[in-house]
């Protein structure tokens, strides 16, 4: 299905505004129905049509990567920007880049995700979205593709405090945003199959006029 994209740009207003406001006051936001359900299923169609491209997630980034299946057990696969709903979603993420620049001067230079899949059992353990040396990770982002019966649910914490401060059961269309180096957080185990898109955004932290490298 087609989606309009200048209808879901009408429709996805209010939501950066809830975005931003909330990540103000608290430093994150959790945001139900903030992604049409049109584009949603789209999202799903083209995450399920892809399966046997999805390899096991690793821990940290580029040659330091490794996995690591006592840490997490999803498996993913990066946007490559083609198709009407990854351009899409990836241009809705552009409107909030440009308004979270706009209100709080971060500088923010692109985004990066991936689709996320849980099988049963799979999980996240709690970890934070900052990596040695690579701190250009500023905003991490997740939006769910499908509503699981039960499990797999996000569970945010505050750095200073075991207690959680956010349980999160994924919710088709619900999108949550947090600040990448302030909250922990894990995915508990799936009962059921869970889909979603991780995603970053990020400042450019190279030098000499290079450009950070995604992923």
């Amino acid at each position: 299905m087609l989606v309009n994209i200048e209808q879901l740009n009408s429709a996805f207003e209010s939501a950066v505004d809830n975005v931003l406001n909330a990540v103000a006051e608290s430093g994150y936001a959790i945001i139900e129905q903030a992604i049409p359900l049109a584009l949603i299923n789209d999202l799903l169609l083209d995450c399920q049509h892809q399966q046997d491209q999805f390899v096991a997630a690793g821990i940290g980034r580029q040659q330091a990567q490794q996995l690591n299946s006592q840490i997490r057990k999803d498996k993913t696969l990066w946007f490559n920007g083609k198709g009407h709903a990854q351009q899409q979603y990836l241009e809705l993420m552009g409107n909030i880049q440009q308004a979270v620049n706009r209100h709080f001067y971060l500088g923010l230079f692109d985004y990066e995700c991936h689709y996320a899949t849980y099988q049963q059992g799979d999980f996240y353990q709690k970890h934070l979205d900052a990596f040695k040396g690579r701190s250009n990770r500023v905003l991490t982002t997740v939006c769910y593709l499908n509503t699981p019966a039960s499990g797999g649910e996000l569970v945010i914490y505050d750095q200073t405090s075991p207690k959680p401060l956010a349980h999160v059961a994924p919710k088709a269309g619900t999108l949550v945003i947090f600040e990448s180096e302030r909250f922990p957080h894990e995915v508990l185990a799936a009962q059921s199959l869970r889909h979603s898109i991780a995603g970053w955004f990020r400042t450019n932290n190279s030098l000499a006029g290079m450009i950070d490298p995604a992923q």
